[in-house]
C-alpha cells in the first residue's frame, strides 16, 4: 500500500498550487530516536480504546479542538482555516500503518452484514447505486435490506453501497461527529461509500456542504474539477463535457485525507484489478452562510424595530402589490434597510428565528463512553443557595428569548428559552423527517426549560462563569435563586462544585434521615428530587 519515498516526493512536487499534497512517512515507534523530520510528523497522543476492536486512537479527544486538529494533522487549524477553507482542496497523504488501522476500524466493508440484520431499509439507511453514462442509476429494493441481495448487487452489478450516517450505529463516529459538531457550531453528517473494484458510484457533481474524505480501505481514484458555482447552496450533478479537464488526479490510500470546500465539482472510482474500496465522508456546514444568518436573524429585527419606529408601521400604499413598476418601493425599503443597519450596529442581542433552534434540536448528544445510549439522568448533590455551581455541557445548550408558547394571548410576553440536546437521540442524527415511528413516540421534540425574563441577567452570569455561588445571582429573591438553580440541575445542565456535604433538604426532612434505615435515607433523598423537579412548576418550565 506504501508508496516510496521518490515516488511520494515526486507527487508532491507535481501538485499544483491549487491544491497542497502532505506526504507524511512511516512514523517512529514509541521511544525510538526521532531525526528533526520524524519530530514534525508526530502523530498526537493517542485514546483510551471505545470498542475492543478498535486500534489506538490517532484522535486527540481532550477538546473539540484538539480533535479537529488530529483530523487534519499536521496541518494547524490557523493555517487550515486562512488557506483552504472554503478556498481550495488539501489532500493529506500518510504512509503510517496505524493511522491506516484505525481508519479501517471506523467502517469495514464486514460490518454490512452484522448492520444489516439491524433492520435497515433501503433508501432511508442505505442506497445502492451505479454511474451508468455519466448518470446516477439507483438499485434499491422495496422494504428492508437484506445481507445475500446486498452482497449481489455489491459483485455482481458492480453497484456502490452508499450508507447513511453511519454515526449512529458506531460509536468512534459518535465520538468524532459530536466534537466536531461542538467545534463547528454546526450539524456534521457522514455516508460511507463502499466501491467493487473497476466500478464507480456517481457521475460527477458538487455539494453543498464542506467535505472531508477519510479513505478506510482500499484505493480511490480521485478527479477534481474547477467549481462552476463557488461555495454552492444546492447539490448538482455535471456533464462530462461541461467540466472540462481535471484540476487535480490522485489515489486515496488507506489513513489518507482529502478536503474540499461545497461547490467543488468532484467525481472517484475504484481502480481495477484491486480491492474494493471504502471511503467516509464528513460533511458540515449546510445552509450555514451569512446568507442564511441574515434571512434567520432579519425578521426578528424588524419586529423588535416596528415596536419603536411607526414608520415601519405604516401601511403600504394602495395597490402596491399588484404593481410592475417598483422603483418607488425599492427606494422606501432601502431607507428601511439602513435605518435597520443602524440599529443593528447598537443591538446587544440577536433573536435568531430558527438557525438555533434547528442546530441544538438536530445535533448529536454528548458521548459519555458508558456504553449506553440513554439520556442523562440528575446525578450528584442537590444546589441549595449556599452552592456554588457550574455549568455543564456548555457546547449543549443555547439561550434564546422568545415569545411564550404556551400563551395564545394575542400579546404574549417574552421568555428566556434555554434549549439542550443532552436528550437528544443518537439513532435521529441527520434523518430529517424520515423517522416517523420516533416522531410519533415524541422522540423530535425540544428539551430545555423557560424562565421569567427577569432571569436573563442570572442566566447569562451562569453560562459565562466557570464557577459561581448561587447567592451571587442577579436575581430579587433567595427563592428565585434556588429554583433558577433547581432547575437546571434537574435537566443535567450544572453540578455543584462544592466538595462538603451541606443540608439537601429543610430541617424537618434532615431530621428524619435515620443513618441506620436505608431505606429511610432513600425515602428522603427522593423527596429532595421531586422538590428539585416540583420547582419547574413556577421557576423553570420544563417542556
Amino acid at each position: 500500500m506504501g508508496c516510496d519515498v521518490d515516488a511520494a516526493q515526486a507527487l508532491a512536487c507535481a501538485a499544483p498550487a491549487a491544491l497542497e499534497v502532505v506526504v507524511l512517512w512511516n512514523m517512529p515507534k514509541r521511544g525510538g530516536k526521532q531525526t528533526e523530520t520524524e519530530r514534525k510528523v508526530h502523530v498526537p497522543r493517542k485514546q483510551t480504546k471505545v470498542e475492543a476492536s478498535c486500534p489506538p486512537s490517532p484522535m486527540d479527544y481532550e477538546s473539540p479542538g484538539s480533535v479537529f486538529e488530529s483530523l487534519i494533522f499536521p496541518i494547524k487549524q490557523e493555517k487550515f482555516f486562512k488557506e483552504y477553507w472554503e478556498q481550495k482542496p488539501l489532500l493529506i497523504q500518510r504512509e503510517n500503518p496505524e493511522v491506516a488501522a484505525y481508519y479501517q476500524s471506523l467502517f469495514k466493508l464486514v460490518d454490512l452484514k452484522v448492520l444489516s440484520s439491524q433492520g435497515l431499509s433501503y433508501g432511508r439507511d442505505v442506497n445502492i447505486c451505479r454511474c451508468v453514462n455519466g448518470k446516477k442509476k439507483v438499485l434499491n429494493k422495496n422494504g428492508k435490506v437484506n445481507y445475500m441481495q446486498l452482497k449481489r448487487d455489491f459483485h455482481q452489478k458492480k453497484a456502490t453501497v452508499q450508507f447513511h450516517q453511519p454515526q449512529r450505529f458506531k460509536d468512534e463516529l459518535w465520538m468524532i461527529q459530536e466534537k466536531l459538531e461542538c467545534y463547528f457550531g454546526s450539524l456534521v453528517g457522514s455516508n460511507v461509500y463502499i466501491t467493487p473494484p473497476g466500478s464507480q458510484g456517481l457521475p460527477p457533481h458538487y455539494d453543498d456542504v464542506e467535505v472531508f474524505i477519510l479513505q478506510l480501505e482500499g484505493e480511490k481514484h480521485w478527479r477534481l474539477y474547477k467549481p462552476t458555482v463557488h461555495l454552492a447552496r444546492e447539490y448538482n450533478v455535471e456533464s462530462e463535457d461541461r467540466i472540462g479537464n481535471p484540476t487535480r488526479e490522485f489515489i486515496l490510500k488507506p489513513g489518507d485525507l482529502l478536503y474540499f470546500p461545497r461547490g467543488t465539482i468532484h467525481q472517484a472510482d475504484t481502480p481495477s484489478g484491486g480491492s474494493h474500496s471504502t471511503h467516509l465522508t464528513i460533511s458540515t456546514y449546510q445552509n450555514n452562510s451569512w446568507g442564511d444568518f441574515l434571512l434567520d436573524v432579519i425578521p426578528g429585527l424588524v419586529f423588535d424595530t416596528a415596536k419603536e419606529d411607526v414608520a415601519l408601521r405604516t401601511s403600504i400604499p394602495r395597490q402596491l402589490l399588484m404593481q410592475v413598476d417598483i422603483a418607488d418601493s425599492t427606494r422606501r425599503l432601502s431607507s428601511f434597510l439602513r435605518s435597520l443597519a443602524d440599529r443593528l450596529e447598537k443591538t446587544k442581542e440577536l433573536r435568531s428565528s430558527d438557525m438555533k433552534k434547528d442546530f441544538i434540536m438536530n445535533r448529536l448528544p454528548p458521548f459519555l463512553g458508558n456504553g449506553s445510549d440513554e439520556p442523562l439522568a440528575p446525578g450528584g448533590k442537590l444546589p441549595t443557595l449556599d452552592s456554588k455551581i457550574r455549568l455543564r455541557f456548555k457546547d449543549h445548550a443555547i439561550i434564546t428569548v422568545e415569545p411564550d408558547e404556551d400563551n395564545s394571548d394575542e400579546l404574549r410576553k417574552e421568555m428566556v428559552y434555554v434549549y439542550h440536546s443532552l436528550k437528544n437521540r443518537r439513532e435521529r442524527h441527520m434523518m430529517g423527517n424520515e423517522d416517523d415511528d420516533l416522531s410519533e413516540r415524541g422522540l423530535s421534540e425540544t428539551h430545555g426549560l423557560r424562565f421569567p425574563l427577569s432571569h436573563m441577567d442570572a442566566v447569562k452570569q451562569i453560562w459565562r462563569s466557570t464557577a459561581l455561588a448561587v447567592k451571587e445571582l442577579s436575581l430579587k429573591s433567595d427563592a428565585e435563586k434556588e429554583n433558577l438553580v433547581l432547575s437546571l440541575w434537574a435537566e443535567c445542565l450544572i453540578e455543584v462544585t462544592f466538595k462538603y456535604l451541606k443540608a439537601l433538604l429543610d430541617t424537618r426532612t434532615v431530621s428524619r434521615i435515620n443513618p441506620s434505615n436505608p431505606e429511610a435515607c432513600a425515602n428522603c433523598l427522593n423527596i429532595a428530587v421531586q422538590r428539585a423537579l416540583q420547582s419547574l412548576v413556577w421557576a423553570g418550565l420544563r417542556f
